[in-house]
């Protein structure tokens, strides 16, 4: 086996010193133990700034994180769905006025609305009168109707839909999601 640690490291080998006793025995016992450093200490100017690598990436880092969402709080769910189905109803009354208006500038209605006259009429009655029947506020009501049942069932089905992603999610643990930062 060859030696590597020179006579003067055996010596000290063999006379069992520890490294910091070794120190001490062999400056006189003025200087500290300091241990060999693993990386050079940072660079820094005659101002106290550290001063970059030569060769240092200088393009940003996309800093990337993996989490999990462990729970949906069923209130939180419940008060967003209930503002965003409320939302959608007001966007489907706004565009079933507008498409009755739009159908009845066409002249969609009366159009139709005599045809279904002529097929329903007899001698004695004129028929079915589809543009009474389809006036903006009947449809309007309508619409409306559909509109609250909507806010009602879509608020209670998210609300359902988040206990039982928490019933699942103790299961399996939950749907994990990677985001990243833009720099």
């Amino acid at each position: 086996m060859t030696e590597t640690r020179g006579p003067q490291g055996r010596a000290e080998y063999e006379s069992g010193t520890l490294p910091g006793e070794r120190d001490k025995s062999a400056h006189g016992g003025q200087q500290p133990y300091h241990p060999p450093q693993a990386y050079p200490a940072p660079q820094r100017g005659a101002d106290g700034v550290r001063r970059p690598r030569t060769g240092a990436r200088t393009t940003p880092r996309t800093r990337k994180a993996r989490l999990r969402v462990a729970k949906a709080d069923p209130w939180s769910v419940m008060k967003v769905s209930f503002l965003l189905s409320i939302a959608l109803g007001i966007c489907t009354v706004i565009a079933a006025a507008v498409l009755w208006m739009v159908m009845d500038a066409m002249g969609v209605f009366s159009t139709v609305g005599g045809t279904i006259s002529e097929a329903t009429g007899s001698n004695d009655s004129n028929g079915f009168d589809l543009q009474s029947f389809l006036s903006l506020p009947r449809v309007l009501l309508f619409t409306s109707i559909i509109a609250v049942i909507d806010v009602v069932l879509a608020t209670a089905l998210a609300t359902l839909g988040a206990f039982i992603y928490n019933l699942s999610a103790g299961f399996v643990g939950g749907i994990e999601l990677t985001l990243a930062e833009d720099e």
